[in-house]
Protein backbone atom coordinates (compact mmCIF):
# COMPACT_ATOMS: atom_id res chain seq x y z
CA UNK A 1 0.00 0.00 0.00
CA UNK A 2 1.06 3.44 -0.78
CA UNK A 3 -0.97 6.63 0.46
CA UNK A 4 -0.26 10.45 -0.66
CA UNK A 5 -1.08 12.60 2.07
CA UNK A 6 -2.03 16.30 1.30
CA UNK A 7 -2.67 18.92 3.67
CA UNK A 8 -3.52 22.49 4.15
CA UNK A 9 -3.51 23.82 0.78
CA UNK A 10 -5.23 26.87 1.74
CA UNK A 11 -6.74 27.67 -2.22
CA UNK A 12 -2.94 27.53 -3.58
CA UNK A 13 -4.42 26.31 -6.66
CA UNK A 14 -0.85 26.20 -8.36
CA UNK A 15 1.04 23.99 -5.67
CA UNK A 16 -1.73 22.20 -5.87
CA UNK A 17 -1.16 21.10 -9.41
CA UNK A 18 2.08 20.34 -9.40
CA UNK A 19 1.54 17.95 -6.04
CA UNK A 20 -0.94 16.39 -8.05
CA UNK A 21 1.40 15.58 -10.72
CA UNK A 22 3.89 14.23 -8.28
CA UNK A 23 2.07 12.03 -6.77
CA UNK A 24 1.21 10.62 -10.39
CA UNK A 25 4.74 9.82 -11.00
CA UNK A 26 5.21 7.83 -7.71
CA UNK A 27 2.02 5.57 -8.21
CA UNK A 28 0.42 6.29 -5.19
CA UNK A 29 -2.35 3.43 -4.34
CA UNK A 30 -5.01 6.29 -2.15
CA UNK A 31 -4.76 10.00 -1.34
CA UNK A 32 -6.18 11.60 1.13
CA UNK A 33 -6.64 15.19 2.30
CA UNK A 34 -6.41 16.33 5.91
CA UNK A 35 -7.73 19.84 5.48
CA UNK A 36 -7.78 23.55 5.44
CA UNK A 37 -8.84 23.22 1.64
CA UNK A 38 -9.64 26.55 0.61
CA UNK A 39 -8.59 29.31 3.01
CA UNK A 40 -5.83 32.46 1.66
CA UNK A 41 -5.83 34.81 -0.56
CA UNK A 42 -5.15 32.66 -3.43
CA UNK A 43 -7.26 30.52 -5.83
CA UNK A 44 -10.28 29.06 -3.23
CA UNK A 45 -13.10 28.58 -6.11
CA UNK A 46 -9.93 26.55 -8.50
CA UNK A 47 -8.88 24.74 -5.86
CA UNK A 48 -12.27 23.43 -4.51
CA UNK A 49 -13.27 23.02 -7.83
CA UNK A 50 -10.09 20.25 -8.35
CA UNK A 51 -10.88 18.92 -4.77
CA UNK A 52 -14.27 17.98 -5.84
CA UNK A 53 -12.96 16.41 -9.20
CA UNK A 54 -10.68 13.79 -7.39
CA UNK A 55 -13.58 12.53 -4.65
CA UNK A 56 -10.34 12.08 -2.22
CA UNK A 57 -11.21 11.04 1.37
CA UNK A 58 -11.13 14.41 3.06
CA UNK A 59 -11.14 15.58 6.59
CA UNK A 60 -12.38 18.77 7.77
CA UNK A 61 -9.77 21.58 8.73
CA UNK A 62 -10.55 24.82 11.41
CA UNK A 63 -10.61 26.60 8.39
CA UNK A 64 -13.24 24.43 6.29
CA UNK A 65 -15.39 24.68 9.52
CA UNK A 66 -15.33 28.54 9.63
CA UNK A 67 -15.87 29.25 5.64
CA UNK A 68 -18.45 26.91 5.39
CA UNK A 69 -20.59 27.86 8.88
CA UNK A 70 -19.83 31.05 9.87
CA UNK A 71 -21.67 34.52 8.61
CA UNK A 72 -18.96 36.29 6.41
CA UNK A 73 -19.06 39.68 8.15
CA UNK A 74 -17.55 37.64 11.35
CA UNK A 75 -14.63 36.04 9.70
CA UNK A 76 -10.47 36.84 8.99
CA UNK A 77 -9.23 38.10 5.55
CA UNK A 78 -8.44 34.66 4.34
CA UNK A 79 -11.48 32.59 5.67
CA UNK A 80 -13.49 36.15 3.93
CA UNK A 81 -11.88 36.13 0.89
CA UNK A 82 -12.26 32.24 0.61
CA UNK A 83 -15.89 32.17 1.70
CA UNK A 84 -17.24 35.24 -1.20
CA UNK A 85 -15.04 33.18 -3.77
CA UNK A 86 -17.34 29.88 -3.57
CA UNK A 87 -21.18 29.37 -4.10
CA UNK A 88 -23.36 27.96 -1.05
CA UNK A 89 -23.12 24.03 -2.35
CA UNK A 90 -19.19 24.60 -2.29
CA UNK A 91 -19.17 26.40 1.27
CA UNK A 92 -21.57 23.19 2.33
CA UNK A 93 -19.01 20.62 1.19
CA UNK A 94 -16.40 22.02 3.18
CA UNK A 95 -19.39 22.11 6.13
CA UNK A 96 -20.29 18.83 5.98
CA UNK A 97 -16.73 17.03 5.73
CA UNK A 98 -16.09 14.61 8.49
CA UNK A 99 -13.77 16.19 11.24
CA UNK A 100 -11.91 11.77 11.16
CA UNK A 101 -12.10 9.53 8.89
CA UNK A 102 -10.96 5.63 10.02
CA UNK A 103 -9.42 4.71 6.48
CA UNK A 104 -8.77 0.96 7.00
CA UNK A 105 -5.32 -0.77 7.62
CA UNK A 106 -4.88 0.63 11.09
CA UNK A 107 -4.77 4.45 10.08
CA UNK A 108 -6.87 7.15 11.42
CA UNK A 109 -6.95 10.87 9.85
CA UNK A 110 -8.14 14.23 11.57
CA UNK A 111 -6.90 17.62 10.78
CA UNK A 112 -5.21 19.13 13.84
CA UNK A 113 -6.18 17.15 17.26
CA UNK A 114 -8.52 14.38 17.65
CA UNK A 115 -11.82 15.96 18.88
CA UNK A 116 -9.98 19.66 18.46
CA UNK A 117 -8.80 21.00 14.91
CA UNK A 118 -7.54 23.69 16.54
CA UNK A 119 -4.87 22.62 18.55
CA UNK A 120 -1.41 21.11 17.46
CA UNK A 121 -1.09 17.53 18.18
CA UNK A 122 2.57 17.17 17.84
CA UNK A 123 3.96 20.89 18.77
CA UNK A 124 4.33 23.15 21.61
CA UNK A 125 4.82 26.99 21.41
CA UNK A 126 7.48 28.24 23.37
CA UNK A 127 8.88 31.65 22.57
CA UNK A 128 6.79 32.54 19.87
CA UNK A 129 7.74 29.24 17.70
CA UNK A 130 6.02 26.13 17.65
CA UNK A 131 8.64 23.01 19.30
CA UNK A 132 7.90 19.42 19.31
CA UNK A 133 6.07 18.32 22.49
CA UNK A 134 7.04 15.25 23.86
CA UNK A 135 6.32 11.79 23.83
CA UNK A 136 4.13 11.90 27.23
CA UNK A 137 2.06 14.77 25.40
CA UNK A 138 1.63 13.31 22.93
CA UNK A 139 0.38 10.37 24.07
CA UNK A 140 -2.05 12.29 26.52
CA UNK A 141 -3.46 13.92 23.69
CA UNK A 142 -4.10 10.87 21.27
CA UNK A 143 -5.64 8.48 24.43
CA UNK A 144 -8.75 7.14 23.33
CA UNK A 145 -7.36 6.68 19.67
CA UNK A 146 -7.20 3.94 17.62
CA UNK A 147 -4.99 2.78 15.04
CA UNK A 148 -1.08 2.27 14.18
CA UNK A 149 -0.81 5.17 12.03
CA UNK A 150 -2.24 8.57 12.34
CA UNK A 151 -2.70 11.48 9.60
CA UNK A 152 -2.48 15.01 10.78
CA UNK A 153 -1.69 18.82 9.94
CA UNK A 154 -2.73 21.94 10.70
CA UNK A 155 0.83 23.11 12.38
CA UNK A 156 2.02 22.94 8.49
CA UNK A 157 5.29 21.44 9.90
CA UNK A 158 6.29 18.13 8.16
CA UNK A 159 7.33 15.69 10.73
CA UNK A 160 7.28 11.83 10.69
CA UNK A 161 7.28 10.60 14.31
CA UNK A 162 7.35 7.05 15.84
CA UNK A 163 5.84 7.13 19.76
CA UNK A 164 7.62 4.83 22.47
CA UNK A 165 4.18 2.00 21.88
CA UNK A 166 5.13 1.83 18.29
CA UNK A 167 2.59 4.15 16.33
CA UNK A 168 3.29 5.92 13.72
CA UNK A 169 2.13 10.27 13.18
CA UNK A 170 2.59 11.60 9.74
CA UNK A 171 2.17 15.51 9.13
CA UNK A 172 2.89 15.91 5.59
CA UNK A 173 3.35 19.36 5.46
CA UNK A 174 1.57 22.55 3.59
CA UNK A 175 0.52 22.44 0.16
CA UNK A 176 0.29 25.97 -0.40
CA UNK A 177 1.09 27.89 2.96
CA UNK A 178 4.74 27.51 3.66
CA UNK A 179 4.57 29.78 6.78
CA UNK A 180 1.94 31.88 8.80
CA UNK A 181 1.55 34.07 11.88
CA UNK A 182 -1.15 33.04 14.38
CA UNK A 183 -2.24 36.05 16.71
CA UNK A 184 -3.89 33.83 18.81
CA UNK A 185 -2.65 33.77 22.17
CA UNK A 186 -0.03 32.61 22.68
CA UNK A 187 0.97 34.79 19.40
CA UNK A 188 3.35 32.35 17.48
CA UNK A 189 4.51 31.67 13.96
CA UNK A 190 5.30 28.85 11.37
CA UNK A 191 7.63 28.97 9.06
CA UNK A 192 8.81 25.27 6.64
CA UNK A 193 11.81 27.59 5.77
CA UNK A 194 11.28 26.76 1.87
CA UNK A 195 8.92 28.21 -0.76
CA UNK A 196 8.07 24.59 -1.54
CA UNK A 197 4.86 22.59 -2.06
CA UNK A 198 4.69 20.08 1.14
CA UNK A 199 2.82 16.62 1.06
CA UNK A 200 4.12 13.04 2.08
CA UNK A 201 3.72 9.46 0.81
CA UNK A 202 3.11 6.58 3.27
CA UNK A 203 4.74 2.71 2.31
CA UNK A 204 3.41 0.00 4.49
CA UNK A 205 4.26 -3.65 3.93
CA UNK A 206 3.56 -5.86 7.09
CA UNK A 207 6.01 -4.29 9.83
CA UNK A 208 7.66 -2.02 7.23
CA UNK A 209 6.78 1.67 7.52
CA UNK A 210 8.32 4.00 5.02
CA UNK A 211 7.37 7.58 5.06
CA UNK A 212 8.73 9.99 2.28
CA UNK A 213 8.69 13.87 3.23
CA UNK A 214 8.63 15.68 -0.07
CA UNK A 215 8.77 19.21 -1.07
CA UNK A 216 8.60 20.18 -4.59
CA UNK A 217 8.68 23.29 -6.47
CA UNK A 218 6.45 25.10 -8.26
CA UNK A 219 5.74 28.71 -9.51
CA UNK A 220 5.77 29.83 -6.16
CA UNK A 221 6.53 33.23 -7.79
CA UNK A 222 3.14 33.28 -9.33
CA UNK A 223 1.37 33.05 -6.35
CA UNK A 224 2.92 35.56 -4.04
CA UNK A 225 1.84 37.63 -7.23
CA UNK A 226 -1.45 36.94 -6.35
CA UNK A 227 -1.55 37.39 -3.01
CA UNK A 228 0.39 40.71 -3.37
CA UNK A 229 -2.74 41.83 -5.77
CA UNK A 230 -4.94 40.85 -3.40
CA UNK A 231 -3.39 42.93 -0.95
CA UNK A 232 -1.98 40.55 1.56
CA UNK A 233 2.14 40.96 1.66
CA UNK A 234 2.76 38.71 4.44
CA UNK A 235 1.39 35.64 2.45
CA UNK A 236 3.63 37.27 -0.33
CA UNK A 237 6.42 36.69 1.56
CA UNK A 238 5.79 33.63 2.91
CA UNK A 239 5.14 32.18 -0.19
CA UNK A 240 8.34 33.57 -1.73
CA UNK A 241 10.25 32.58 1.44
CA UNK A 242 8.96 29.91 3.77
CA UNK A 243 9.23 32.67 6.46
CA UNK A 244 7.32 35.75 7.77
CA UNK A 245 8.16 38.89 7.53
CA UNK A 246 9.54 39.82 10.85
CA UNK A 247 6.91 41.84 13.32
CA UNK A 248 6.35 45.98 13.09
Amino acid sequence: MRIAIVADIHGNAAALEVVCADIARRNATRIVNLGDCVSGPLWPRETIEMLLATRWPTVRGNHDRWVGEDPVASLGLSDGYAYRALDASQRAWLRDLPAQLDLGDGMTAFHARPGDDEAYLLEDVEGGRMVRATWESIAERLAGIGGEIMLCGHSHLPRALRLPDGRWIVNPGSVGCPAYDSPEPPAHVSESGAPSARYAVLERAGDRVVVDLIAVTYDHEAAARRAEDNGRADWAHALRTGFMPPRG
